[in-house]
């Protein structure tokens, strides 16, 4: 007798699904490379341009302007701006939710973002005042997360999951690249009299960009204008601020695993200029010379980490094995100059780390848009996500400065570090929807 075939309730439903979510249809090939250089070239000029001057330009300045200890001030600012990130980026995801117009709820907050943000970058190349770098910066950080919150939303709303992990990629590993290039071009415009005022005009122009690509390029987003909308006034916004809590379990545990990672690498990144001069005791000309030639390990790195990061997550199905395998792969490379604290061992971190980190960058958005609660509310959600980038952030350089303070010295950071990075995977482990 013919088998009869199976009702949709006997359906293999494991498979991932290679529909767009915005549509309902099978994306075409052509229109899956422009999501994909729309993800990498946002990720990558913002990433430039902000790191330009977060990494080299910003720690300079406030020696150039006679801050007498720049490095409890970096910490300061690195906390306070990373606070603002944290509701931000929260706000806009949420925001986007909801937002009806005739360029789709994504859209306008991707480009307005990206243009505040790289004006403020480039007014912190002409302020002279401690305070008013503070200030600027923040509201640097609100438009960063203006244009990141809804961008990353598009992952949710419009890739079929089957290809999440490859579109991650594309964005990750622009990030990757994007934080050593940045400081390449940052320690190009260091010299003896200090940071030079085109250094910030260029990041301020990278960032101020980004947004505007990444729209021009992405297939034009479906107007939002007749979607219906959520009644209700003010309380009702405030309302949907709530982060989920009924059956999301794993969406708590994917924020603490990024939380951890994110201190680990804070911690490190954040003093990385510092270290080279006080860990390692280098003049500020050959600390130039040494950021660029780690940045460049890391590029070279990155690239590779990151393009078999997601690729190969997509293939195996697996989100949670290339996240935890590539955070302890960083702490690794946290661990050379710990036992080395020599330039071999801060090149060894160039290396290792940075390909551990790029493998991380490029499997990380994917886990996290498989694990969210509901996708009615993913750019609302996705922020909450966002916000233990924001959190870790903000913790790791506020942890190094703690540290530093209290012995005078960089050798307690190493394996603080690796410790949250190794808390991080078993949280990870503990993720039970996502494979």
């Amino acid at each position: 007798m013919a088998q009869q075939p199976a009702s949709p309730a006997e359906e293999d439903t494991s498979a991932p699904s290679n529909l767009a979510p915005d549509t309902g249809l099978p994306l075409q090939r052509t229109i899956m490379v422009r999501f994909g250089i729309g993800f990498f070239c946002i990720s990558l000029l913002w990433a430039i341009g902000l790191n330009t001057i977060a990494a080299v330009l910003l720690p300079q300045r406030l020696k150039d302007i006679g801050v007498d200890n720049p490095t409890a001030l970096l910490g300061s600012i690195s906390a306070v701006t990373a606070l603002v990130s944290l509701f931000s980026n929260l706000i806009f995801g949420n925001l986007s939710d909801r937002t009806r117009s005739r360029f789709g709820k994504r859209s306008p907050w991707v480009v307005s973002g990206g243009v505040l943000g790289g004006l403020c970058l480039f007014a912190i190349g002409i302020l002279t005042n401690a305070g008013a770098i503070t200030f600027i910066y923040c509201v640097c950080m609100v438009g960063l997360n203006m244009m990141l919150a809804p961008a990353v939303a598009v992952l949710s709303d419009r890739v079929p999951e089957s290809i999440r992990g490859t579109m991650s990629t594309f964005w990750g590993v622009g990030v990757s690249i994007g934080y050593p290039i940045g400081a390449i071009v940052g320690a190009r415009f260091i010299s003896d009299s200090g940071a030079a005022v085109s250094g910030f005009t260029l990041g301020g122009i990278l960032m101020g960009i980004a947004g505007i690509f990444a729209v021009a390029v992405w297939p034009r987003e479906r107007s939002s204008a007749n979607e219906v909308t959520d009644a209700g006034g003010l309380l009702d916004l405030l309302r949907s601020f709530i982060p989920p809590i009924h059956g999301a379990a794993d969406f708590w545990k994917a924020f603490f695993g990024r939380f951890t990672m994110l201190i680990s690498y804070q911690m490190i990144n954040a003093y990385q200029l510092y270290i080279i001069q006080d860990y390692l005791g280098l003049s500020t000309k050959e600390s130039a010379a040494t950021v660029t030639l780690m940045s460049t390990i890391t590029l070279v790195v990155g690239l590779i980490g990151g393009f078999i990061g997601g690729p190969l997550s997509d293939l195996l199905r697996r989100r949670k094995v290339p996240v935890v395998m590539a955070s302890m792969c960083f702490a690794l490379g946290v661990l050379m100059p710990w036992i080395m604290p020599t330039t071999t061992g801060i090149y060894l971190f160039a290396f290792i780390a940075g390909f551990g980190y790029s493998v991380y960058s490029s499997v990380d958005q994917a886990l996290n848009v498989d694990v969210l609660p509901n996708p009615e509310t993913a750019g609302k959600d996705l922020g909450i996500l966002n916000m233990s980038t924001t959190l870790g952030q903000m913790s790791g350089p506020v942890i190094t400065s703690a540290i530093v303070t209290a012995t005078g010295a960089y050798t307690l950071v190493f394996p603080v570090s690796i410790a949250c990075a190794l808390i991080g995977c078993i949280s990870i482990l503990a993720i039970r929807k996502v494979r």
